[in-house]
């Protein structure tokens, strides 16, 4: 039996390659690379034409330095014989789009296209798309489209369908000359093997594909625009495949780049959130997996397919075979204590945090777990990012109530903290109030590696136990996983996901536990939050609208 497999984990800033055993979901070797563009969120690599406001471009030569540098570093390092390893696998952060020719190129790379923004790759957290979802929404809930309650009764932005519609409307010559728009997991899985496939999980939670009934139908999108009435058979053409499908063999000239075999079994790509359910050993209904970072995917598994306000889709074998996989989400958690360090901390605190030696967040974290719940007569609503999950709107923002002339730098601190633990437990009433179970929440991600008090915040205001994931790579450990299965037992790995999870799952044994004095406390803060996020949220008061008009 192969001993290892390789997971590529695809991230917002960066991607790693881990290494993990077959035998017990061990890391073994580790390695990170920094995106050298990042995400593009002002101008375009030549510095000199201007991104407008809500767009977030990355450039996709950096996906290929990742396979290029962190995998042959890892079976470097790890001293492992290649020979040994039996799959490999990639998990992406998504939407992320990119259109691409005939032959697989992408459009930016192409100098006739470079200087057009509409030719990169769009990244998930680009929000440009707002008033094309809007349209599609209106025309959905217009025509009764049997697909929109499934994805919580409006599409995101951030989605597929949304990102297509503005690149049609805004640069019709880009569009014209797409062969398809493709998912940059999907597209970095052709570059390994040579093989293009669009995996289940994708087009099914972003672009609005179902087992049983596929795409939307023609008619809706030629009323959205003629020229879409035939994008699904074109533009989105690729057959749909199901996680832990083989993809194909690695490429020779792959295997000369990274020091793999050439043929190794690869597995269809997958999403970072959707991957780290099993990696936590997660195989059954009643337990939400919270990937935990710059945003928060929830991830939940149930036998039926229920309507859930807000959810952003659930898929008949979204996440593991035999069970609908739903899906919800926060746009902003770890980036919104980032924006908080980065550019609201006054320099008393950064000055401390460097005395002390010590990390500002880490400061901030010890001074915040000093004060009890309402103490600080703070509260947030969480939408420095819009709201994923249950309003899906990303044209609302952030606000704080109760500041006072002796408001703390920890009080603030707490106060994020708390409201995106506020953006969870609207999220987990949704699903369990409709009768999809959430009897307990599994965390894993950077997050949870770093923030035990955020970790307790969570578990007080959900009044639910946390248990976290023992991998430090969690997503990469679950594509790791995939690959295993898509080599399957004959050759070194496994049969299906299931013994995969049996085996390489794994959780550390600290739990987090609610405190009881906390959830009744939390619980009657989150009855104000609750009120707040109704008033702003649902049209009672639109000033977040009117006022992001005026950037």
């Amino acid at each position: 039996m192969g001993k290892y497999a390789i997971g590529v984990d695809y991230g917002t800033q960066s991607g790693r390659a881990v290494l993990v055993s077959l035998e017990n979901g061990d890391e073994i070797a580790v390695h990170v690379v920094e995106y050298k563009h990042g995400v593009m969120d002002q101008t375009l690599p030549n510095k000199e034409i201007r991104l407008p406001h809500e767009w977030a471009l990355q450039h996709p030569t950096d996906y290929l330095d990742v396979i290029r540098q962190a995998v042959p570093e890892v079976v470097k390092t790890s001293g492992v014989d290649p020979q040994e390893i039996a799959g490999l696998g990639i998990d992406f952060t998504a939407c992320t789009m990119l259109p691409v020719d005939e032959k697989g190129t992408p459009l930016c790379w192409v100098d006739e296209y470079k200087d057009e923004p509409h030719s990169w790759v769009k990244l998930w957290k680009h929000h440009a798309a707002q008033p094309h979802v809007n349209k599609i929404n209106e025309l959905a809930e217009k025509r009764g489209e049997k697909f929109l309650p499934r994805y919580g009764g409006k599409l995101s932005s951030e989605w597929m369908l949304a990102k297509i519609y503005q690149t049609l409307d805004e640069a019709p010559q880009i569009y014209e000359k797409t062969d398809r728009f493709v998912e940059a997991t999907d597209w970095v899985i052709a570059q390994l093997t040579g093989q293009f496939y669009r995996n289940s999980c994708t087009a099914g939670y972003k672009a609005c594909w179902h087992k049983k009934e596929g795409y939307p139908s023609k008619d809706f999108f030629k009323e959205i625009d003629p020229l879409l009435e035939n994008v699904t058979e074109t533009k989105l053409k690729g057959e749909v495949v199901p996680l832990g499908t083989k993809a194909g063999g690695l490429l020779k000239q792959m295997a000369e780049i990274t020091g793999l075999p050439e043929g190794l079994p690869i597995a269809v790509g997958n999403v970072d959130a959707h991957a780290s359910a099993p990696a936590v050993g997660v195989v059954e209904e009643g337990k939400m997996v919270m990937a935990m970072g710059t945003s928060i995917c929830h991830m939940l598994l149930g036998k039926e397919e229920v309507e859930v306000e807000g959810m952003c889709g659930v898929v008949e074998d979204g996440i593991v075979p035999g069970f609908y996989g739903y899906e919800a989400g926060q746009s902003a958690v770890g980036d919104i204590f980032a924006w908080y360090v980065d550019h609201a901390v006054p320099k008393y605190i950064v000055d401390e945090a460097e005395e002390q030696d010590i990390n500002v967040h880490a400061l901030l974290e010890e001074k915040a777990s000093r004060l009890k719940p309402g103490e600080s007569g703070l509260l947030a609503l969480d939408w420095w990012n819009g709201n994923r999950s249950v309003l899906v709107d990303t044209e609302l923002s952030g606000m704080m109530i109760g500041y006072t002339l002796l408001t703390k730098p920890e009080e603030i601190y707490r106060a994020l903290l708390e409201s995106t633990a506020f953006g969870t437990r609207m999220i987990v009433d949704a699903f369990h109030n409709r009768g999809v179970e959430v009897n307990e929440l599994y965390a894993c991600g950077g997050l949870p590696q770093k923030n035990p008090l955020l970790m307790q915040i969570y578990a007080d205001v959900t009044n639910r136990k946390i248990k976290v994931a023992d991998s430090k790579q969690t997503p990469a450990l679950g594509a790791a996983m995939f690959g295993a299965v898509a080599a399957g037992k004959d050759h070194g790995g496994f049969d299906n996901i299931y013994e995969a999870a049996a085996k390489m799952g794994r959780i550390k044994e600290e739990v987090f536990t609610p405190k009881e004095e906390n959830v009744k406390k939390y619980n009657d803060i989150f009855q104000e939050y609750k009120r707040l996020h109704d008033y702003f949220g649902r049209g009672e008061n639109d000033v977040m609208k009117r006022l992001k008009k005026g950037r």
